[in-house]
C-alpha cells in the first residue's frame, strides 16, 4: 500500500443489544456513545470514507446529527443476535464498492471501543504499508495479568492450567509478552476480506500487531463497563480530542 491508497472505515451498530439495551446512542461522556467514532472518524486524514451501518432508523438519525453518512439500511438477515460481523463488513464494502469507488483497505470502527486516538490510525496504516504481504493489521494491548501464568480451568472438579506452559515459570520477568485484541482497530486489505469466510480470517491469514496502551482499549458491552469507562474520562484518565471541537461547534 502506498499513501496515496484508499481507506474505507465501517462502524458497525446494530439496533438490538442485550447486554446493554440502546447501547450505541446512550449518553457517554456528553455525547451519543456512536458519535464519539463519528468524530473521531472525521479527524483521521487516512479515512477515504467513513459510513455506519445500522439497522435502526433511531441510530440513524443521531449518527447523521453529528455527520455521520448512512447510505443504507442494513438488511435485517445481518442485524440477528447471530449475524457474522464478518458479513456486514462484506455487505457494508460492496456496497461501497458498487456504488462509489474500489478501496484498498477497510478498517472496521467498533463503536463500543471510543478510546482510540488518530494517531493509532496513521500508525497503524504506516505499519500496514511497509508490510505488503500481510493481509491486516490488528490493535492490542498488553493485559494487567499474562494469561499464561494466571489462567485455568476446571476438568474434572480440579484446576488445570489452561497454558500447559504456565506451571514452567517462578518468575513473571519469565513470562513472554503477551497481547490480546483489544477491539480498538481492525484493519485489512479489501482483497482479503472479500475472499474470507466469517470465522476464518484469524486462521488464513497474516496479521501485524499493533500495540495501544492497556488504559486506553476499553470495550463497552455492558453496563458495569459503560461505568468504569465513564469514569476513566471524568476523572481525566482518558481524553478524547474531538469533544472540544464538538463543542465549539
Amino acid at each position: 500500500m502506498s499513501p496515496s491508497e484508499t481507506l474505507l472505515a465501517i462502524i458497525p451498530a446494530r439496533g438490538g443489544s442485550k447486554g446493554l439495551p440502546g447501547k450505541n446512542i446512550k449518553p457517554f461522556a456528553g455525547l451519543p456513545l456512536i458519535a464519539h467514532t463519528v468524530l473521531f472518524a472525521k479527524m483521521c486524514p487516512e479515512i477515504t470514507r467513513c459510513i455506519v451501518s445500522t439497522d435502526a432508523p433511531e441510530i440513524v438519525d443521531v449518527a447523521r446529527q453529528f455527520g455521520a453518512e448512512v447510505p443504507f439500511l442494513r438488511p435485517a438477515e445481518l442485524a440477528q443476535d447471530d449475524s457474522p460481523l464478518w458479513s456486514v463488513l462484506q455487505h457494508g464494502l460492496a456496497w461501497a464498492q458498487q456504488h462509489t469507488r474500489r478501496y484498498d483497505a477497510l478498517l472496521l470502527l467498533d463503536p463500543t471501543s471510543p478510546a482510540r486516538e488518530p494517531s493509532d490510525i496513521a500508525g497503524a496504516m504506516r505499519r500496514l504499508r511497509e508490510h505488503p504481504d500481510a493481509d491486516g493489521i490488528i490493535g492490542v494491548s498488553q493485559p494487567d495479568f499474562s494469561p499464561i501464568w494466571h489462567c485455568v480451568v476446571e476438568r474434572d472438579g480440579w484446576m488445570v492450567d489452561l497454558h500447559p506452559e504456565g506451571s514452567r515459570y517462578s518468575r513473571r520477568q519469565e513470562l513472554p509478552v503477551v497481547y490480546r485484541i483489544n477491539g480498538s482497530l481492525y484493519i485489512w486489505r479489501t482483497g482479503f476480506v472479500r475472499s474470507q469466510q466469517e470465522g476464518t480470517w484469524r486462521q488464513s491469514g497474516k496479521h501485524l500487531l499493533y500495540e495501544i496502551p492497556e488504559s486506553r482499549a476499553m470495550s463497552i458491552d455492558t453496563a458495569d463497563e459503560f461505568e468504569r469507562a465513564e469514569l476513566l474520562v471524568k476523572g481525566g484518565l482518558i481524553s478524547f480530542p474531538w469533544l472540544n471541537e464538538s463543542r465549539v461547534r
